[in-house]
C-alpha cells in the first residue's frame, strides 16, 4: 500500500497561483501609472544635415567626419520603423564589424519600469562649451594612460591638465578643491565619497574569493605607450568597421594606471566589477541595518534577504539596465564618440580636406591639451588606447557606467553602505602589491561603491578614450533609477515585511518597504 498523500494546502501555501497573479498585475498597474517623460536630445542630430554631430560609427562612410547620406537614410528609417527587416537592410560600412545590438533598446523590460519611462538629459551639444571641456579632458587623459595615479600629484603633465581645466571655469563638471582642479582630482567622479582615499576603489583592490577559488585582483594590462587611430586612412577604416588586431598584454599586475583601467574594461564581463565587489562585502557580513534577518533568533536570510539573492539581483538588474541605455543611446540621443570629436578637431585643422558642418569650439583648437597632444603624437586625432576605437553603439549614455549604477544600487540595498572598511589599501606605482598604509578619513562601503562605478565607467570612458565626462554620471543616476525600480517591484513578493533605506550617488536616501 502506498503511503503517498495528497499535501493539504496551509494558510500559507494556498491560493498562490492567484496571490502570485495579483501581485504581478499590482506592479503592472504601478508601473503603468508612472508617466513616461519627455524624450530631448541635444539637438545636433537636426541641427547639422551631414550628421556630423550624431553617431554614425559602423555605417558607411563617405570620408574622414561625413557620413554616405543614402547610408545614413537606411539607419534612421530602422531606428524609425524598429522593423528587423529594416534593421538588416541598414548600409553598413564593410568592415567584420557590426553595429551592436540596437534592437536591444526595443525589447521590453518586465521587472521594473518601461524602457521609455527612463530618461537624462540632453547630452552637450557639439558647438558648445561643456562638450570643448569634455574633449580637452579626453586629450589630457590619452596623454596620462601610463602615469601611475599615486603618481598625478607630482606629475607636469597632470599639472597642465589641472590647470587648463581650471580655467575652463563652470563648464568643466569633474569635481574641484575650492575653485580648483588639483592633479589628484582629475579623472573622478562628483558623488559622494568619490574624492575621498586613493583614486581606485577598494573593490578594485582587494582580494577575494569566488567560493574555495582565490581570487587576487591582479590583471594583465595592455602594453604600454601603444595608442591608436592617428591617422585619418586608420580612423575611417574604423569607422568602417576595420577589427585591428588587440594590443599585447603584460603579465598580471595589480591596477595603477589609466592603462589598466582600460584593459579591465576592455576584456570585463560587464558587471564583473560589481560581482567581486559582491564577494567582498559577502565576507564582511553587514548587511543592511533593515534586513529582516538582523538579530534574528531563529533564522538568517538565504534565497531570500541572503547572498544567494544577492548575486542573482546583480545579473537580473544588469540585464534591465542594458535595456534602459539601448534605448537612449539608439533610439533617443545619438551622441557621437570622442574619436569623432577628435576627426573634428583634425579636418578644422586640415583645411584641405572635405569639411563637416559641425564645428568644436576655438576653446579646443587653441587648447595646450590639443598642443600637448600633437607634439607628442604627431596628429591631431584623439589618441586612443583600443586598435578599434569604441564600441559600435552610440555613446550616451554608458552601458558600464548604467549597469554599474545600477549594481551598486542593489548591493547598497543588500548590505550595510555606513560600514568602514576595517583595511584601505594604496596601489603601488609599477602594479606591485598595494600597501595598507592608509589612515584618514575612513571610507565607507556607499563611497568606494560610488567611486567603483566611476572607475568602471571613466576606465572604459575618459582613460581610453571612448566615453565623454557627461555620459558617465549620467548613466550611473540612469542605473540607479532602473534599480531602486527593480527593487520595489520585487519588495512585494518577499514573504517577509521590512523596510530598507539606502543611500543614492548624491547622498539623500532611497525607502524600499513592503
Amino acid at each position: 500500500m502506498s503511503s503517498h498523500r495528497v499535501v493539504p494546502p496551509t494558510p500559507a501555501t494556498a491560493d498562490r497561483v492567484l496571490r502570485g497573479l495579483l501581485i504581478r498585475e499590482e506592479d503592472a498597474l504601478h508601473d503603468a501609472s508612472v508617466p513616461a517623460p519627455a524624450q530631448i536630445d541635444n539637438g545636433d542630430e537636426t541641427r547639422y544635415a551631414d550628421k556630423s554631430g550624431s553617431y554614425t560609427k559602423g555605417i558607411k562612410q563617405a570620408s574622414v567626419g561625413i557620413v554616405d547620406p543614402g547610408a545614413y537614410a537606411t539607419f534612421r528609417e530602422a531606428l524609425d520603423s524598429g522593423s528587423p527587416a529594416d534593421f538588416n537592410a541598414i548600409i553598413v560600412g564593410g568592415g567584420p564589424r557590426k553595429l551592436n545590438g540596437p534592437q536591444g533598446g526595443l525589447a521590453f523590460s518586465l521587472d521594473c519600469l518601461e524602457n521609455s519611462q527612463f530618461s537624462v538629459p540632453p547630452a552637450p551639444a557639439l558647438a558648445g562649451e561643456q562638450y570643448a571641456a569634455e574633449l580637452i579632458e579626453l586629450y589630457w587623459a590619452s596623454l596620462l594612460r601610463d602615469v601611475p595615479f599615486v603618481d598625478y600629484s607630482t606629475n607636469s603633465i597632470a599639472e597642465k591638465a589641472a590647470a587648463e581645466l581650471t580655467s575652463l571655469a563652470g563648464h568643466y563638471k569633474g569635481p574641484k578643491s575650492g575653485n580648483a582642479v588639483t592633479p589628484d582630482l582629475l579623472f573622478r567622479g562628483r558623488f559622494k565619497g568619490e574624492t575621498d582615499g586613493p583614486y581606485l576603489s577598494q573593490f578594485l583592490l582587494q582580494d577575494t574569493a569566488l567560493g574555495a577559488m582565490p581570487i587576487i585582483q591582479k590583471y594583465s594590462i595592455a602594453a604600454p605607450c601603444l595608442d591608436y587611430m592617428k591617422d585619418a586612412l586608420t580612423f575611417l577604416d574604423v569607422q568602417n568597421g576595420a577589427n585591428p588586431s588587440p594590443p599585447p598584454l603584460q603579465p598580471p599586475l595589480y591596477l595603477f594606471n589609466g592603462r589598466g583601467l582600460t584593459t579591465y574594461t576592455h576584456l570585463d564581463v560587464l558587471y564583473q566589477a560589481c560581482f567581486i565587489a559582491y564577494l567582498i562585502l559577502n565576507a564582511f557580513n553587514k548587511f543592511n541595518p533593515g534586513n529582516p534577518y538582523n538579530n534574528n533568533p531563529t533564522q538568517n536570510g538565504f534565497g531570500t534577504f541572503g547572498a544567494p539573492d544577492a548575486a542573482a539581483a546583480l545579473a537580473a538588474v544588469s540585464a534591465l539596465a542594458l535595456k534602459a541605455v539601448w534605448y537612449q543611446k539608439w533610439f533617443i540621443h545619438l551622441r557621437h564618440r570622442p574619436e569623432s570629436g577628435g576627426a573634428l578637431v583634425y579636418l578644422q585643422n586640415t583645411p584641405s580636406h572635405p569639411q563637416t558642418k559641425g564645428k568644436v569650439s576655438d576653446t579646443v583648437l587653441n587648447s595646450s591639451a590639443v598642443a600637448a597632444s600633437l607634439a607628442a603624437n604627431s596628429s591631431y586625432f584623439l589618441s586612443q588606447a583600443f586598435p578599434e576605437g569604441s564600441p559600435m553603439h552610440p555613446a550616451y549614455p554608458t552601458g558600464h557606467g548604467t549597469v554599474a549604477g545600477a549594481c551598486i544600487t542593489v548591493l547598497k540595498f543588500f548590505y550595510d553602505g555606513a560600514y568602514t572598511l576595517p583595511k584601505v589599501l594604496v596601489p603601488a606605482h609599477d602594479g606591485a602589491a598595494p600597501a595598507d598604509t592608509y589612515s584618514r578619513p575612513p571610507l565607507t562601503v556607499n563611497g568606494e561603491l560610488n567611486k567603483l562605478a566611476s572607475n568602471i565607467s571613466f576606465g572604459h570612458g575618459i582613460h581610453a578614450g571612448i566615453h565623454w565626462r557627461s555620459d558617465t554620471e549620467t548613466s550611473i543616476r540612469l542605473g540607479e533609477h532602473v534599480a531602486l525600480s527593480f527593487l520595489q517591484d520585487h519588495a512585494r513578493a518577499y514573504n517577509e515585511k521590512f523596510r530598507i533605506e539606502l543611500e543614492r550617488v548624491d547622498g539623500s536616501m532611497a525607502t524600499i518597504a513592503n
